[in-house]
């Protein structure tokens, strides 16, 4: 693969010391960091590809620990009525998307967070209220291969949608729809076998985790479900993923969902579980995660952080593991992590009206180290370490809203936005450098997504939804 040699740059580490190093080399040797130092441009070789980094950050690739695949093709839909757009999800992911929807999204989702300095993205295969494109392992074929293509790392999240079964899907050849009753067998053999073919995939950089629906106690089962069968199946999906090897997530828990979920599940929670929004827990579901090592993955840009806020910092006094994630990239909010890490760091003080809460070194780690501890893959990812998969981005601070350059780390936390991100590199590969994309065509990218939601647009009938 070749050695790559920045020099120059300072260097925010996220290691265990948490060390900012100035004007430092870095060498990457194939896909690793391989030198941090003195000894770096003899480690990376007279052959090297040089970077210079002078004015430049050297950060850990920022980590998105919950996302949705199909949303880059959804955005601002319903002009900012959220039930309007949540009812339309359920359409589009079910029965007004084809294979080139999710693939064409998935090239999309991968621009969009290579410009904005993000390696590792979690995509949940759907949303809306827990409609995953689970009838066919085509679909996550799609996403998997874009994401492949593009050079990003990315952990597809897939399950069965919320009971009851069967859902109806609909298979699409060029105009001539073809709908399909899917009931929950199915949907788990889709599961299994996206597993088998992708975790693990792309030279490592493709994972796969299992999800089932949140279930709410204090609302009504619908007709034709009845709790005994609804455990059965979480417990069926649990085990699935137990059984593969893979993580385990879930998304939308609030008020008492977590507690239900430890109490009636069996052994649900743990430290191969990351579960996401996690608003309003009381103080027993706070003690869970303790005790259990669950994860949590906190949104502070998303709706349900409007309905109801995550108690990070309650959290992280226990020493539960705190991750960030955009929940993007729709209705209304995109990739760029810099913006979710401000809008943390705001919300927490609002809340507690205190200006020490959440410093940015600590949000700095929930989107690196304490994310990549959440995937399972702080030994891989989330710091720049010699011997850990050359995952680095450099972000031009050589720029009136980023300048002087003293304090640094505190800088582009609090300044920082995605379109400063300078290059992009993922496993030693060269993705995006002085704003040029490499592993992609910016335009064909651009060209197929707006294709791709034009067909669904006219497929859905939703195209008066997408005005303003």
């Amino acid at each position: 693969m070749g050695s790559i040699l920045i020099t120059g740059a300072t260097v925010v580490t996220v290691d265990a010391d948490r060390r900012v190093l100035e004007a430092t080399e870095l060498a990457i040797v194939d896909d690793k960091i391989a030198a941090i130092g003195p000894d770096a441009r003899a480690v990376a070789g007279e052959a090297a590809e040089m970077i210079d980094g002078t004015g430049m950050l050297a950060m850990p690739g920022l980590i998105d620990a919950h996302a949705h695949a199909g949303h880059g093709l959804v955005k601002t839909l319903g002009g900012g009525d959220g039930e309007v757009w949540f009812k339309a999800c359920g359409q589009i992911y079910t029965t007004g998307s084809d294979e080139e929807f999710w693939g064409a999204e998935a090239l999309l989702s991968a621009l969009e967070r290579i410009k904005c300095g993000v390696t590792t993205g979690v995509s949940y295969l759907g949303g809306g209220d827990s409609v995953m494109r689970s009838d066919d392992p085509t679909y996550a074929d799609h996403h998997c291969r874009s994401v492949e293509r593009a050079g990003t790392r990315s952990v597809l999240a897939i399950g069965p949608c919320r009971p009851p079964f069967p859902w109806t899907f609909a298979r699409w050849q060029g105009g001539t729809r073809q709908d399909l009753s899917v009931d929950f067998e199915r949907q788990m053999q889709t599961v299994e076998t996206v597993i088998d073919r992708w975790h693990g995939g792309a030279n490592g950089r493709v994972a796969v985790s299992v999800v089932y629906p949140v279930h709410h106690a204090s609302r009504p089962l619908p007709e034709g479900l009845d709790e005994a069968t609804l455990r059965e199946h979480a417990n069926e999906t649990r085990a699935l993923g137990r059984r593969k090897g893979v993580l385990f997530t879930q998304d939308g828990h609030r008020s008492g969902s977590i507690e239900w979920a430890h109490d009636h599940l069996e052994n649900f929670l743990g430290p191969d579980a990351y579960l996401s929004h996690c608003v309003d827990l009381t103080d027993r579901e706070v003690e869970i995660c303790q005790e259990t090592d669950t994860r949590i993955v906190h949104n502070p840009s998303a709706v349900a952080s409007i309905r109801g806020r995550c108690p990070v910092p309650e959290l992280l006094d226990l020493g539960v593991t705190v991750a960030m994630g955009s929940d993007g990239t729709a209705p209304d909010r995109s990739f760029d992590m810099f913006r979710h890490m401000q809008q943390c760091m705001h919300y927490h003080r609002r809340h507690f009206r205190d200006d020490q809460i959440m410093p940015p070194g600590k949000v700095l780690e929930m989107a690196t180290i304490d994310a990549a501890k959440a995937l399972d893959k702080a030994e891989e990812i989330g710091s720049i370490e010699v011997g850990k998969s050359a995952d680095v981005i450099l972000l031009d601070m050589r720029k009136p809203h980023l300048w002087p350059p003293s304090m640094p780390v505190d800088r582009a936390i609090y300044f920082a936005n995605g379109a400063d991100v300078d290059t992009t590199i993922v496993a030693g590969q060269i993705l995006m450098r002085g704003r040029q994309v490499k592993s992609l065509d910016e335009a064909e990218v651009l060209d197929r997504a707006a294709a791709a939601e034009t067909q669904m647009l006219e497929r859905t009938g939703l195209s008066d939804r997408m005005v303003s």
